[in-house]
């Protein structure tokens, strides 16, 4: 009885999903949905503003749309104006909540999870929508009327029985309504330069900001995130550097020194504008005496190997430090 049933609703879901009884409107969120996240990693696309472009509607709109087509199949269901609006709505609402379900597992708010939860939720809601209109009859099911809107503006702006001039009219009023759109996209893909800079951080081994290796044995290796990203507009070379640093304050002057200063790592990281560098790294603190881990940020260029102490350290670009007591290994 079990085969029986199946073979019914293997039927449907084969008819449901046949490209000649896809729906333009889901069929249009399949397809931007795809494009969306080929934007994403296609370097020809995500340098270029057309990744804006096809990633906002991603964001604010389609998710919502699928969501809504899911849940109300049928034309008789909402109106139009309550599918646009709660699209909007919905869209707002789901796309934090995939972040907030996110950032309880194990591969966090990052690029690729947002991406990937992001299509899946699209385009199953897609699925869902296109199999339930299936099963209506078909002057029940939803559709967008493309032809009957086109046919109602064309009607609008050019009456049969205007004259020339008022065609010319409706021409250039339909000029202007492009040139505005068309502007505004660009105002918002093409946005001027705003202040550069450069982001430098430190992170615990979950990826967090919080279990920092304070606590440390000499000889044994330990590790910490370190992130650098890129806003300067422009693409830069930078070079890290931690150090293990023994310092001592006087209370009497209210002033810092550095006793002693010993390199643990350096590396370069080269980033392209609005690119993060974000990778664990392992070092070795080989004496008791530091009291300090010491991240020096350096642009283009660093100092030479004479500078050290707190004329290296001012020299840096950014620098960053975790306080640490450092044990001899058991």
């Amino acid at each position: 009885m079990e085969e029986e049933g199946a073979v019914p609703l293997i039927g449907r879901m084969l008819s449901a999903f046949s490209p000649k009884n896809t729906p333009v409107d889901l069929g249009i969120v399949y397809l931007w949905t795809i494009l969306a996240a080929l934007s994403v990693y296609l370097p020809f696309l995500n340098e270029s503003p057309l990744r804006i472009v096809l990633a906002l509607p991603m964001i604010l709109f389609f998710p919502g749309y699928s969501l809504i087509a899911a849940l109300f199949p049928g034309k008789e269901d909402i109106d139009a104006l309550e599918r646009i609006a709660l699209s909007f709505g919905l869209s707002i609402a789901v796309v934090p909540l995939i972040g907030l379900v996110l950032n309880y597992t194990p591969f966090g708010i990052r690029l690729d999870p947002v991406v990937i939860s992001l299509v899946l939720f699209t385009l199953c809601m897609a699925a869902a929508a296109q199999f339930r209109r299936a099963d209506l009859v078909e002057s029940e099911r939803f559709e967008v009327p493309f032809r009957k809107i086109w046919n109602g503006l064309h009607a609008e702006l050019f009456p049969a029985k205007s004259s020339r001039l008022d065609r010319a009219l409706s021409a250039i009023l339909l000029l202007a309504i492009i040139a505005a759109v068309a502007t505004t996209i660009f105002v918002i893909v093409v946005p001027k330069e705003g202040e550069k800079f450069t982001e430098f951080y430190i992170l615990g081994e979950k990826g967090k900001a919080a279990d920092y290796p304070t606590d440390l044995y000499a000889g044994r290796a330990a590790s910490v995130i370190i992130g650098v990203g890129n806003h300067e507009y422009r693409n830069v070379t930078y070079f890290v550097e931690l150090h293990s640093v023994d310092q001592e304050f006087d209370p009497a002057t209210n002033t810092s020194r550095i006793l002693s200063m010993e390199r643990l790592d350096a590396f370069p990281v080269t980033l392209a504008h609005n690119t993060t560098y974000q990778q664990s790294h392992t070092f070795l603190v080989n004496s008791t005496e530091g009291n300090q881990l010491k991240f020096l940020l350096f642009m283009e260029e660093t100092p030479p190997e004479s500078v050290t102490g707190a004329d290296r350290i001012n020299l840096s670009y950014r620098d960053l430090h975790l306080w640490v007591r450092v044990r001899e290994a058991p």
